[in-house]
């Protein structure tokens, strides 16, 4: 990421964000009901899970509680600073 200037890089930090975000929808939505016309009649009306969601709201909450906290992680070590090599080597030791 050191050739990318601060633009480039808060525009990777949003894509980075868009993406996680349709990952944490695809990890919360799988194994719900599909709904739409099929050419056939409808499940059992006595069925106990029929429009439920598969996960806990608690499960679901961790998740996303995980997908945001890596985005801010991988948005810190994009946006920081870089120094200078010669800065690097540098200390207020040196004389």
């Amino acid at each position: 990421m050191g050739n990318f200037n601060m633009r480039q890089r808060i525009v990777v930090v949003i894509g980075f964000g868009a993406g996680l975000y349709f990952v944490g929808n695809w990890i919360t939505g799988r194994g719900k009901a599909v709904t739409g016309w099929s050419s056939y009649g409808p499940p059992s009306v006595s069925s106990p899970h029929l429009g439920e969601p598969w996960l806990h709201p608690w499960v679901r909450l961790v998740i996303w509680l995980t997908v945001v906290a890596v985005w801010v992680l991988g948005s810190v070590v994009l946006l920081r600073s870089t120094r200078s090599p010669r800065a690097q080597g540098s200390s207020d030791l040196d004389p």
